[in-house]
């Protein structure tokens, strides 16, 4: 049995760098709490926690003075830095270099339709932390879209600047922008010109692996997609492979693995979402070596 790990899978570099400064801090000593999951994946963060970093919610933030906190890849709305002051609280920000260009635009977009009476679309999972950070910059006026129901929320009538969840699928934001350029075309309203501009706002590191993906996929006999069952980036990755290859399986770590998917004379391929540490795959790695010895040997 012949095991790849796919060199393009693995940390984007915001996670990466994100971890670093974490590590970094807490190597310096004191105590480091972090906003929420630094990534979503259970695996690292009981590595990290070990390590000594707290994870806390937004209720725990506002009890806390005098300490450090890591605020994590995806960004933060302004009340928490507005906070931070307050409560006497040291932030490092370990937020992602793409997400905090991307909050400025939002931003200076909002500031332009306060002005025309139009509205900021985010392309997005409402919650997801990287939503909140970009709706914080429309003082939470932004519309989350995810579904076709969620259109109902938009004015049709009124301008429209839309923007997308850096981490979204390429092919779901152009969809999304033909359905909207769509209901303004049919709206009552067509006769006026309506205002939309959309901006392709997905990061290129997260995009480019969906084609790197599918080749991948498409090169192997059997896939295993190693992600954490929170990561939405994971799902929309591993659908990406389950289309080319109907033997992708989704695990979070190799105590998921069956010996059933595999077989003697297969290509196994292994991969991950940008969430997902490469010592993890690489774990997963050598427990399907370990099974095609042991199988090797029963026979």
């Amino acid at each position: 049995m012949e095991v790849t790990i796919d060199k393009n899978s693995g940390y984007c570099f915001g996670v990466e760098f994100a971890i670093k400064m974490a590590e970094d801090e807490m190597e310096s000593g004191g105590r480091l709490y972090c906003l929420g999951d630094i990534v979503h994946n259970d695996m690292e963060v009981k590595r990290l926690s070990e390590k000594g970093l707290i994870v806390i919610n937004r209720e725990a933030l506002q009890d806390l003075r005098d300490c450090k906190v890591l605020i994590r890849a995806h960004g933060e709305p302004p009340e928490t830095y507005k906070l931070a002051i307050e409560n006497n609280i040291e932030l490092i920000d370990a937020s992602c270099p793409v997400v905090l260009k991307l909050q400025h635009r939002v931003k200076t977009a909002f500031d332009k339709m306060e002005k025309r009476d139009g509205q900021i679309v985010i392309y997005g999972k409402k919650g997801h932390a990287e939503v909140i950070g970009l709706t914080g910059q429309t003082r939470g006026k932004a519309i989350v879209v995810m579904d076709d129901e969620d259109l109902e929320k938009i004015d049709f009538s009124r301008p429209v600047t839309l923007f997308s969840q850096t981490t979204k699928s390429t092919k779901g934001f152009y969809a999304l922008k033909a359905k909207i350029q769509e209901r303004m075309a049919d709206s009552q309203y067509s006769l006026e010109e309506v205002d939309f501009t959309a901006n392709d706002s997905i990061c290129r590191q997260v995009s480019n692996r969906e084609p790197q993906l599918t080749r991948f996929a498409n090169e192997n006999d059997v896939i295993i997609f190693v992600s954490g069952k929170k990561s939405s980036n994971g799902k929309a990755l591993h659908q990406v492979c389950k289309l080319q290859n109907e033997k992708s399986y989704f695990v979070e770590n190799e105590s998921e693995l069956d010996p059933t998917w595999f077989s003697e004379e297969d290509k196994v391929g292994i991969c991950g979402a940008t969430s997902t540490p490469m010592w993890l795959m690489e774990q997963v790695r050598d427990y399907i070596k370990s099974m095609d010895q042991i199988q090797s040997a029963c026979h």
